[in-house]
């Protein structure tokens, strides 16, 4: 009976003085960490409507030379960037007027051609 208790406390003070021991601690901070740093980059960035289901259009930088539009319908994720040539030439006019369209007080949007 005397030996079962003398490995037993043999036993306990070996496991106090693993350095290991506070090891796993430390992992599980880190993982919390990762995960609180990818969901603080998921609401800077403002991807959150990407994870979604629903449809969405996004403009990245509007009005600039470098403006792009980011459209999701379904599962399918679509890029459009300003074409190159334009970027060659600012002057160049790449399309004419057809038309102009006013919108009432109402919502409604008329269109009449030039």
């Amino acid at each position: 009976m005397r030996s079962t208790n003398t490995r037993h406390k043999f036993l306990k003070q070996d496991d106090d003085l693993d350095p290991l021991s506070s090891l796993t601690n430390l992992f599980d901070v880190a993982m919390v960490f990762a995960v609180a740093l990818m969901v603080a980059l998921v609401q800077h960035l403002n991807i959150a409507e990407m994870l979604l289901d629903e449809d969405f259009t996004m403009v990245k930088n509007p009005g600039k030379e470098n403006m792009e539009i980011i459209q999701k319908k379904g599962k399918e994720i679509s890029k459009y960037k300003q074409n190159q040539n334009s970027e060659a030439d600012p002057n160049k006019k790449r399309g004419k007027r057809v038309g102009v369209a006013y919108q009432l007080e109402n919502g409604e949007i008329i269109y009449i051609p030039e």
